[in-house]
């Protein structure tokens, strides 16, 4: 398989994934993706802003949450029911084991 080609594979991948996220499943709260996969859509969006990055396009962390989200993060955010506090004490450990050890931003 040629780079061009897998290149092409992967961001078809991505996609589905985004849709399958935000369209399929959008009851999975970020907080239980978190939990349970180490990652979420931030993460995700956060991870697009970084091959943005390196590609030379600017983008701050709002307009790839927006992207990713398809509409403002505090519009999506505002949406979702409030976490009880077994998820976010059970968020804290996953956040701190998957995302701030390796020094990356929330």
């Amino acid at each position: 398989m040629d780079d061009a080609t897998r290149t092409e594979i992967e961001a078809a991948a991505f996609r589905r994934l985004r849709q399958h996220l935000m369209q399929d499943r959008p009851d999975v709260q970020n907080i239980d993706l978190m939990n349970l996969a180490g990652f979420c859509r931030n993460c995700l969006s956060r991870w697009y802003q970084e091959a943005a990055a390196e590609r030379g396009v600017e983008m701050s962390k709002d307009e790839a949450r927006e992207t990713y989200y398809g509409m403002p993060y505090e519009e999506w955010k505002a949406q979702q029911p409030e976490a009880d506090q077994a998820k976010q004490d059970a968020f804290r450990t996953a956040f701190t084991e998957n995302v701030a050890k390796h020094g990356e931003p929330g």
